[in-house]
């Protein structure tokens, strides 16, 4: 995995979700500190941004493990947003999400977000275990796991994207 980019996330604030909420792309990324591209403005996306500031309202704890940009580079080219849907659970288990727009698609992004995301996992003393949530027939998704030890633990009903697998990886393998 050499050929691997190098991902660094960059935190998006409830400001910059607000902003992107109100439709404002070069106020939230002035905000953020990086040129968004209108991939911040979708559906999907505004539904997260507003899923998001709910949680943080809701517990402004859970600000830190949420939403960041996937910045490759030193001109900061974003290449989609990542992060974890919260801090973990009583069991120390976190569930990551990962999004790459589809100009930046097929090139390693994906695997470069979640060798990132696991990285940082692996570094919360918290954190036991890894989660993803992948629908059935999400086969990019599914590649894109492969190789880094996940195994499917069941299925669950998700009201949002309905009927998702479920897999899960120790944060520290062989801790």
């Amino acid at each position: 995995m050499t050929d691997e980019p190098r991902i660094r996330f960059v935190e998006l604030s409830g400001e910059a979700m607000s902003a992107l909420l109100g439709g404002d792309l070069a106020a939230a990324g002035t905000i953020a500190g990086v040129a968004l591209s209108d991939y911040f403005l979708t559906d999907r996306a505004r539904w997260l941004w507003r899923y998001r500031l709910g949680q943080m309202a809701a517990d402004p704890g859970r600000a830190r493990w949420m939403a960041r940009q996937a910045v490759v580079g030193d001109g900061g080219l974003v290449v989609g947003h990542a992060g974890f849907h919260g801090p973990p659970d009583e069991a120390g288990t976190v569930e990551i999400g990962y999004s790459i727009a589809p100009a930046f698609r097929r090139r390693g992004y994906a695997r470069a977000t979640l060798t990132e995301l696991l990285r940082r996992a692996a570094a919360e003393p918290t954190v036991a275990t890894v989660r993803a949530t992948i629908s059935p027939g999400n086969t990019a998704s599914l590649a894109t796991i492969a190789g880094f030890g996940f195994t499917e633990t069941g299925e669950q009903w998700d009201e949002e994207d309905g009927l998702e697998l479920v897999f899960e990886v120790p944060a520290r393998p062989g801790a």
